[in-house]
């Protein structure tokens, strides 16, 4: 049977207390939204309709040409599913109704709700069983442990209120009778709302069965405020790194390593304590991330070492063997095979060759305060500490470059340049300074 996903992303998320709208904080590095949308993409759905406030241009411009449609006035979660009717009016299958600030629901367990419709079941719900089930709809089942009905919190008996099995909010229903029971539900409560649940009543008495499935809590774990956030952003932290030291990496304090959704890790890779890889990263085998570095939109290739204390921006592709040390810095920059740069340099809009040794201090000065400009270091040069390159600048393979020069212009190959002023040595100097500064006044 066919699925369709209808996305619920018209929240306004005032608890988050933020200009940015609720669908799009990020966690793992990516909007919410945009792991619901995989979710349901990776659970085979043939449509999927994002419903979204009339306020949300910032959603639509960032859903580029996703299916959506706008939900006149937050009247509920029932009112919000109904404003895709429209969309799948001729949709024959199964809608699974999800949410966009829920975003670590899996796409299997999308798939196993979907499959739960079948010829005698045409609504299915998703739950989870939690310690405290305090402010949770409880899913009220029967002997067979399918859902007779869902009683919120406040309506509960005292009896009902003991029941651990709570509504996650997740729905998956046969279409069209969704809408057709949606246009049935009456805004009876003290809000005026139309909510999603209450078609489960109208499911039951139209002699449907209603069946259950169940999930992890944190899976269906929703986002209200920021801890909420912070709690989900914890929950896929663990994932992404029981993940990772599945696959062959070894992180040795994983609780301070920080990955993101996107994240390539290499088999034997280690990665050292207090470590933050940002979305785009792909870290080669045999790698070394050293303490206190932070990676982002990086290519390395295989056993390179990184750190401590580097900062790999966006735009840095690094070859095999490639050595990046403490306090330095590089940007969207190419670096060749067994390249070094170990400390206190700024590497950026650059070609770096192989076999390259750029000293203690160098600088390629990328910006005039207009325009950037690119710096090339060929095969095998040599790059003295303290150096200041001054873009646009070539410097050709093997060349070498003195210490403390400031070159401002393309240096052939095998050529050495200095830019230093001669040495001037004063014998006896410092005595006649130091006698001279000692006179009384």
């Amino acid at each position: 049977m066919d699925i369709a996903a209808i996305i619920l992303a018209a929240g306004q998320g005032t608890r988050l207390k933020s200009a940015l709208p609720k669908p799009l904080h990020r966690i793992g590095g990516r909007p919410m939204l945009a792991w619901s949308l995989d979710a349901a993409t990776a659970a085979n759905a043939a449509r999927i309709v994002t419903i979204l406030p009339r306020a949300s241009e910032q959603i639509q411009n960032w859903l580029d040409g996703v299916e959506f449609c706008i939900q006149d006035e937050p009247r509920g979660t029932g009112h919000a599913a109904l404003a895709a009717a429209p969309a799948l009016k001729d949709f024959d299958g199964v809608a699974v109704i999800m949410f966009a600030d829920t975003p670590l629901v899996t796409a299997s367990t999308l798939s196993r709700l979907a499959a739960s419709v079948d010829d005698h079941t045409s609504l299915a719900v998703l739950g989870f069983e939690t310690a405290d089930p305090t402010g949770y709809g409880r899913l009220v089942t029967d002997s067979k442990g399918d859902v007779t009905r869902i009683v919120e919190h406040r309506d509960a008996t005292a009896d009902e209120q003991r029941i651990t099995l709570v509504n996650g909010g997740i729905m998956a229903v046969r279409c069209p009778l969704l809408f057709s029971w949606l246009e049935q539900v009456q805004a009876n409560n003290k809000n005026g709302e139309i909510y999603l649940t209450d078609i489960v009543e109208l499911a039951t008495q139209a002699g449907s069965k209603v069946a259950c499935q169940i999930a992890d809590e944190a899976e269906i774990a929703g986002v209200n405020d920021r801890a909420d956030l912070a709690y989900l952003e914890a929950v896929l932290q663990t994932r992404l790194r029981n993940s990772a030291m599945q696959q062959g990496a070894t992180l040795i304090a994983p609780e301070t390593v920080f990955l993101s959704a996107d994240t390539i890790i290499g088999q034997d890779v280690i990665i050292e304590p207090h470590v933050v890889i940002g979305p785009g990263t792909q870290i080669g085998e045999g790698s070394i991330i050293k303490s206190f570095s932070h990676i982002e939109g990086t290519k390395l290739g295989a056993c390179c070492v990184i750190g401590p204390y580097a900062r790999l921006r966006a735009g840095t592709d690094a070859g095999d063997g490639v050595k990046i040390g403490n306090f330095v810095e590089t940007k969207k920059s190419t670096i060749g095979a067994g390249s070094k740069a170990n400390h206190l340099t700024y590497i950026g809009d650059s070609v770096i060759g192989a076999d390259v040794n750029v000293g203690a201090g160098t600088i390629t000065c990328n910006y005039d305060g207009f325009g950037k400009f690119k710096t090339i270091i060929e095969d095998g040069a040599s790059i003295g500490s303290n150096t200041a390159l001054v873009a646009p600048v070539k410097i050709g393979a093997g060349a070498i470059i003195g210490a403390g020069s400031t070159i401002t212009a393309d240096v052939p190959n095998d050529a050495i340049a200095t830019t230093r002023s001669a040495l001037d040595v004063r014998q006896n100097a410092a005595i006649r300074y130091r006698n001279q500064r000692n006179e009384p006044s």
